[in-house]
C-alpha cells in the first residue's frame, strides 16, 4: 500500500506542477489548497502553491531544471506526507487529479512549425517532424518519364 500511495503523490505534484503554468491554475491552486491544508490555514498553503509557482516559473525562464525538479519533488514530499497521515485522503486525490488533470485522448496531436528549406532540389514533398504516426503515407516513386 505504501507503494501505491508514493506513486499517487508523484503523480500527483507532477500534475500539480504541471498545471502551475497553465491555464487552469487559478482553479487548480484553490482546489489543491483546500487539499493540502487539512487543519492547517488554507491561505497560507494557497501562498506556498503561489511561491512554488513563482519559483517554477523562474526556473523555466533561467533553463534551470534542477530548480523546476526541486518545486515537483518539494510537492511530492508533502502529497506522500498527506496521504501518510491520512490514507482517506487517496481517493479525494485521485478525484481531484482527475478532475483537475484529465487524461489526455489516445487521439492525433498536431503541432504546427515553420520551417524554411534552402537550397537543394526536392522532386517531391518534404516532411520535417520528431515524431509521425499513422497517416501520412508516401507515394509510389516515380522515375523520369512515369508520369
Amino acid at each position: 500500500m505504501e507503494a501505491e500511495l508514493t506513486a499517487l503523490a508523484a503523480s500527483g505534484a507532477t500534475a500539480f506542477v504541471g498545471l502551475m503554468v497553465t491555464e487552469a491554475w487559478t482553479q487548480a491552486r484553490g482546489r489543491m489548497a483546500r487539499f493540502l491544508a487539512r487543519g492547517e490555514d488554507v491561505d497560507v498553503v494557497d501562498a506556498e502553491l503561489e511561491e512554488s509557482r513563482e519559483e517554477l516559473l523562474a526556473a523555466r525562464r533561467n533553463g534551470d531544471e534542477d530548480g523546476a525538479a526541486d518545486v515537483t519533488a518539494e510537492w511530492r514530499v508533502r502529497l506522500r506526507r498527506a496521504l501518510r497521515d491520512n490514507p482517506g485522503a487517496a481517493e479525494e486525490l485521485r478525484g481531484l487529479l482527475d478532475e483537475l488533470a484529465p487524461a489526455h485522448s489516445a487521439g492525433t496531436t498536431v503541432s504546427v512549425n515553420h520551417n524554411t528549406i534552402h537550397d537543394g532540389t526536392y522532386n517531391g514533398p518534404v516532411i520535417m517532424a520528431h515524431s509521425i504516426h499513422d497517416g501520412v503515407h508516401t507515394p509510389p516513386e516515380q522515375g523520369p518519364g512515369t508520369r
